[in-house]
């Protein structure tokens, strides 16, 4: 099974356990999960998170530490900081960077951070932008999300295909299925679409 399934998951283990599980049960079917305990790796470890973050790794499944880096806004050291915390509290081997403008003015700032996130172990690095960005961020990552957003759209669109970008649709019926090798299709909507899993992930009722 080629692993397609890049999973941002935002709920908590203690709440949603069964979800984890089953998405932990996938791990074949993934390319990685995106671990976000707080909008970042929080200010405290969080034991729960913690432990799916092993159980995670331990099915061979990339763990992705989210950090939001409001469009080049945030600085240099406080993204490397959360990088940090998610490889120290977590163990996580890769980044998911969202929020990631798609003009070619922040590409330097860009640059230093995907520098420093390999520095901090991560092995993957992933850029959320939402839409299609300068071809100059293919350097900087192992992965760009060049479309984030509604099946309803999504479905109007003809986007570019590469092996290295990722589409993740939300508000999707159960055969919606995402042109790229990887992505994500999920049937929330709403301000939190993160909150559910891919139809083929949900656990049975």
């Amino acid at each position: 099974m080629t692993p397609s399934l890049l999973v941002p998951f935002y709920e908590h283990p203690a709440e949603r356990p069964d979800a984890w599980t089953s998405v932990i049960e996938a791990a074949p079917a993934l390319y990685g999960v995106v671990l976000n305990p707080a909008d970042g790796a929080g200010q405290a470890p969080d034991p729960a998170f913690a432990a799916v973050a092993g159980r995670l790794r331990e099915a061979g499944v990339r763990v992705l530490g989210y950090t939001d880096t409001a469009y080049g806004r945030r600085a240099h050291g406080e993204v490397v900081a959360e990088l940090l915390r998610h490889r120290d509290w977590y163990g996580a081997d890769g980044a998911f960077l969202d929020q990631v403008p798609t003009g070619p003015e922040a590409l330097a700032h860009y640059r230093r951070l995907g520098i420093a996130a390999r520095a901090a172990g991560a092995r993957t690095v992933v850029l959320n932008h939402g839409a299609h960005p300068d071809r100059g961020y293919a350097d900087v990552a192992d992965l760009l999300v060049t479309f984030e957003g509604p099946w309803d759209l999504y479905r109007t669109l003809d986007l570019p295909v590469a092996d290295h970008y990722c589409h993740l649709v939300y508000a999707a019926p159960a055969d919606a299925l995402p042109t790229t090798r990887v992505h994500c299709a999920v049937p929330g909507a709403g301000a939190h679409p993160w909150g559910t899993l891919p139809h083929l992930l949900e656990p049975a009722r």
